[in-house]
C-alpha cells in the first residue's frame, strides 16, 4: 500500500497512517507499506515514527494536484544525501522519484538511495501517440539501465494502465514494483476491486 499524506491532507489524513500501518503488520504481514512525501519536517517526523517499509521521497510543492516530475539530482544531490542518511535510520527503504534521464543517475547514486521511482507520466500521456510512446519507454528502459548498472533498484508511477504496463514490464524486465492509483480505482468501478487488481497483475506478468 502506497500513501501520499499531504498537507491539505485531500488523498489520506495523517491519523490515518498509523492505523494503515497497524493493519497491515497485524493482518497483511507479508506486504509493505510505503509513504510517499515531500521531506519537509513534518513528513520526516511522521515516518520517524511510522517506520514503514519503504519511505518515497518526490519533490512536490505542497499546491500540486500530482507528482508531475522527479528530483533534479544534480542540483538537489547533497540536500537529499543528508534527508536519505537521516531516514535510513528507519530501516526503510529509500526510493527517489526520478526523470526518464539517463545523466540524472549517477547524481541520484550519490545520495545514498536504495532505488529510484521512475516517473511515467510522459510515457502514460502518450496513449494517442505511438511513436512518442515509444521513444518514452525508450527513455525509461536507459534510465533504468543505467539505475541497474550502479546498483539501484527501480519502482515506477504515474499514469500507467493494464495496456502500457506490458511493453514497459519487457522493456525493465527487472523492474522492482509499480505504483497504481488512478487507474486501478477507475477501473474498479467497472471490473470490481478484485478482478481490477487480477487485471494489473497479469499486465505485470504475473500469473493469477
Amino acid at each position: 500500500i502506497t500513501v501520499h499524506p499531504r498537507p491539505d491532507e485531500r488523498h489520506i489524513t495523517r491519523a490515518d497512517v498509523p492505523d494503515l500501518m497497524n493493519l497491515i503488520m497485524q493482518e497483511f504481514p507479508d506486504r509493505e507499506f510505503n509513504i510517499e512525501g515531500y521531506p519537509n519536517e513534518a513528513f520526516m517526523t511522521l515516518v520517524e515514527k511510522i517506520r514503514p517499509h519503504q519511505i518515497t521521497l518526490v519533490p512536490d510543492d505542497p499546491s500540486q494536484a500530482t507528482s508531475d516530475h522527479g528530483w533534479d539530482f544534480k542540483t538537489h544531490a547533497y540536500k537529499l544525501q543528508t534527508i536519505v542518511s537521516r531516514l535510513k535510520q528507519t530501516g526503510a527503504r529509500i526510493s527517489l522519484f526520478c526523470d526518464p534521464d539517463p545523466d540524472q543517475v549517477e547524481p541520484a547514486v550519490s545520495t545514498g538511495t536504495d532505488r529510484i521511482e521512475l516517473y511515467t507520466g510522459p510515457y502514460g500521456g502518450a496513449v494517442d501517440d505511438p511513436a512518442k510512446a515509444a521513444g518514452e519507454l525508450e527513455k525509461l528502459g536507459l534510465t533504468a539501465d543505467a539505475a541497474h548498472s550502479h546498483g539501484l533498484e527501480v519502482n515506477a508511477g504515474h499514469d500507467l494502465t493494464v495496456d502500457n504496463l506490458p511493453p514497459l514490464i519487457a522493456r525493465i524486465p527487472d523492474l522492482a514494483e509499480v505504483s497504481i492509483g488512478h487507474n486501478l480505482t477507475s477501473d474498479a468501478l467497472t471490473y470490481g476491486m478484485a478482478e481490477t487488481v487480477r487485471r494489473f497483475r497479469r499486465a505485470c506478468g504475473q500469473v493469477v
